[in-house]
């Protein structure tokens, strides 16, 4: 392709216009959806004084966005207008609102907000030629559920109602937007992943029963870096009262630091030990094969992506040792969960689900649920 400053039609803004429709029940319609997209798209391939834009664009009135900034005269919805913009708004929870009078009318940019009703459209640039479409969930706060993501002539539509959410482990279920028992546990797990995505050197944490030893079992000793008394802060800070998150915002600065400091030693070669209580065991660790245990051949892959069907591989497969040994940890210590980031972003979750008559690991594959 080649950018045109028109705009000339990306075509899978056309093809994925309807599916986008219907899923957000025609606020916006198809058309409207195609002009975002393709406007959004060939905005990212531009530059505005040597830097690629990043915007999140949200569908709705000025009325529904609460205390917003508003332009005394719209703009136009097109790559120049959204090119130029977008050093104002790059700043994480700051959308552009975008609305069309009546019908007929052409989509146009009105202002800036920080407030969304819910269920909105939201679509990011997250990097050059990389899209994302989004739903703001019902609850506040929180990661917006991702519903398509669009990377050149690819298009991802997730697939939040398939088989995948029936028998995942509820940290991917809430992922996909699906309610689930543990909510706030799994928003822990969730900025844990976050962060561990975010440093780029790849990591493994494992998450294993609090009231139980048996995953020592399972790693080699000795330990590089035990930790002793186990580091706690994260869950002390999840067992405060909800008196006692600040409206100031100390909780959340605390909360967001003792995150980095948990995703930071995922970082170190070897996995992190964290217990389900989110106080850290280890970080550095080696895991090794149970003496009479067989070692993982075969994992079952699923991504939550429309029309991909789960495929069995070897778990090198996946990414490299990392893999293989999150795989024989899981296989070893149902009750645990593994997630491992690779360097390349792909980010993956171990699970031995009780359903699965024949024992296998399931391997969850949500980098495009993280963007």
């Amino acid at each position: 392709m080649t950018l045109d400053p028109k705009g000339p039609a990306y075509p899978p803004a056309q093809s994925v216009a309807a599916t986008v429709e219907a899923h957000f029940h025609g606020v916006p319609d198809a058309l409207v959806v195609e002009r975002i997209v393709d406007a959004a798209f060939w905005a990212s391939l531009r530059q505005e004084e040597g830097r690629s834009p990043k915007i999140s664009l949200a569908y709705l009135p000025p009325a529904a966005a609460g205390h917003s900034l508003q332009l005394e005269r719209v703009l136009p919805l097109d790559p120049a207008t959204l090119t130029r913009l977008a050093p104002a708004v790059e700043r994480p929870g700051i959308h552009l609102g975008v609305w069309r009078d009546g019908s007929n009318g052409d989509p146009y940019v009105w202002g800036a907000t920080r407030s969304l009703p819910p269920h909105c459209f939201v679509l990011e640039v997250v990097e050059p030629g990389l899209l994302v479409i989004k739903q703001r969930r019902a609850e506040p706060g929180g990661k917006f559920s991702n519903v398509a993501v669009l990377e050149g002539e690819q298009v991802k539509i997730v697939d939040a109602e398939g088989a995948l959410s029936s028998e995942c482990p509820s940290f991917v279920t809430s992922l996909l937007g699906v309610d689930g028992p543990g909510g706030k546990d799994q928003s822990v797990l969730l900025q844990l992943a976050l962060s561990m995505r975010a440093h780029g050197h790849g990591g493994s944490l494992l998450v294993v029963p609090h009231n139980a030893d048996a995953w020592r079992e399972s790693i080699l000793w000795p330990v590089p870096y035990a930790v002793a008394p186990p580091f706690s802060k994260l869950g002390d800070l999840m067992r405060a009262a909800a008196a006692e998150r600040s409206v100031d915002g100390t909780w959340h600065e605390a909360f967001r630091a003792a995150v980095d400091a948990i995703g930071g030693l995922t970082a170190v070669d070897g996995a992190t030990v964290l217990s389900d209580r989110w106080e850290v065991l280890a970080f550095g660790a080696k895991i090794g094969r149970r003496a009479g245990v067989v070692a993982v051949e075969r994992v079952v892959v699923k991504e939550p992506i429309r029309g991909l069907a789960p495929v069995v591989i070897h778990p090198l497969e996946l990414g490299g040792t990392r893999h293989l040994s999150a795989a024989q940890f899981v296989h070893e210590q149902h009750d645990a969960l593994a997630l491992v980031a690779s360097q390349d972003g792909h980010f993956t979750v171990f699970s031995c689900p009780e359903a699965d008559g024949g024992g296998l690991v399931h391997a969850y594959r949500v980098e495009t649920l993280l963007l």
